[in-house]
């Protein structure tokens, strides 16, 4: 008999009835030099918290994406897990890595992108090794 040990490559936390103050309360607080990735859709907050499996697919995702465009001679920004967040929509997500390619021009001597004024990124990586409770899809078309 073998015994199969599951994968597990993050932790959730699931926060209902949270307002955008208090996310964006919780954006500075944890500061940006943190582990933890926050996304929230209209009063539902997911605190995620990836560890070294997850980390290590997000690494060779962005290596491959990296050589892709330099063997097409594409222009990249990365963004890396930038803050991509949208008070009037009440939505806002960290994914584990950001890209911009095609808009690359638009942003490529920005030091601060604000979505209100900037484009958000072309590609967003988001890795799962277990299915989120909160449905991220429609917080990603910032």
């Amino acid at each position: 008999m073998i015994a199969v040990t599951p994968v597990v490559g993050e932790q959730r936390v699931i926060l209902q009835d949270i307002n955008w103050q208090c996310f964006e309360y919780l954006l500075h607080e944890l500061g940006e030099n943190r582990a933890a990735r926050l996304a929230y859709d209209q009063g539902v907050l997911e605190i995620m918290s990836p560890l070294m499996p997850h980390e290590h697919i997000k690494r060779l995702l962005e290596k491959f994406i990296d050589a892709l465009a330099e063997a097409l001679d594409l222009p990249i920004r990365s963004a890396g897990s930038l803050t991509c967040k949208r008070k009037d929509l009440g939505r806002g997500i960290e994914p584990d890595s950001a890209f911009y390619i095609q808009t690359e021009p638009l942003v490529r001597h920005l030091e601060q992108i604000d979505l209100a004024q900037a484009p958000p990124p072309d590609l967003m990586l988001e890795v799962d090794f277990s299915s989120s409770p909160l449905n991220k899809e429609p917080i990603y078309w910032l």
